[in-house]
């Protein structure tokens, strides 16, 4: 049986905790003014971010204020 279009994503980036925080970034991303990294007239966030992530054009970076502090 073909794998749908979630479960592709789940696997791409190594879990469903994963790609919920990488689409959520990205989506807030768009939210705030930045452009797709595709052409599209689309006008749904989520639909672009996961276009974007099967595209290959994102990827997840732990944030920098996310990080242990020194000394622990």
């Amino acid at each position: 049986m073909a794998d749908t279009l979630p479960q592709k994503l789940v696997r791409q980036v190594g879990g469903s905790f994963r790609l919920t925080a990488l689409l959520q970034k990205r989506v807030r991303e768009l939210v705030r003014g930045q452009k797709p990294l595709f052409e599209t007239r689309d006008r749904n966030y989520v639909r672009i971010a996961s276009e974007e992530l099967e595209r290959g054009l994102i990827e997840l970076v732990p944030d920098e204020d996310a990080t242990a502090p020194e000394g622990l």
